[in-house]
């Protein structure tokens, strides 16, 4: 009976194992244990039946073990075919990802220069401007005090005038009254 429970225990184990573990061809341990209580439930049940009939359903049995093996391989292969065309198009998917990446970045790069080189010549263009404006504002500079000579001048020149004018208008007016005074006297 000891050799019965050890036995059964084992069994149970390899249950528990097989359970946990994805389905997969049985392990060598429960054929064997299979194989074993498959015999002894025949040949308690039917003490009387031939051997040729034993080996019958031993071969049935393995035939059967074979060809769940065999489903299971295709199974497994087919799995790992598909796996390895998901890998393929997932490798390729990414592939013409990262092209499509690249012609960006490249894209952004020319636009960056175009955009760099324009900076540069609106710069420059500046700096021209700046020193064409520093330039002209010398020389308006320049003209605005020739021009405030120039008025200074005139301005003097104005003055004189109206001292001129203010002159004559006073000779006049002397002249005038000589003109009459003489005009007096040769009466």
């Amino acid at each position: 009976m000891s050799s019965l429970y050890t036995r059964s225990k084992e069994y149970t184990r390899s249950r528990k194992a097989q359970s946990d573990s994805p389905p997969s061809s049985p392990s060598p341990i429960a054929k064997t244990l299979r194989h074993e209580r498959l015999s002894r439930l025949e040949a308690a049940t039917n003490p009387t039946t031939s051997d040729s009939s034993y080996s019958d359903r031993a071969s049935g049995r393995s035939s059967a073990y074979s060809r769940r093996e065999n489903r299971l391989a295709a199974l497994s292969s087919r799995a790992e075919e598909e796996s390895n065309r998901d890998y393929k198009k997932l490798y390729e998917s990414a592939l013409s990802e990262n092209q499509k990446l690249k012609s960006k970045l490249q894209e952004a790069q020319l636009e960056l220069a175009d955009i760099k080189a324009k900076l540069e010549k609106a710069a420059q263009q500046k700096q021209e401007k700046t020193s064409d404006r520093s330039s002209m504002l010398e020389m308006e500079k320049r003209e605005k005090r020739a021009l405030e000579r120039k008025l200074s001048e005139m301005e003097e020149e104005m003055k004189i005038l109206t001292e001129l004018k203010s002159d004559n208008q006073r000779l006049k007016d002397e002249n005038g009254a000589l003109i009459r005074v003489i005009s007096k006297l040769s009466k």
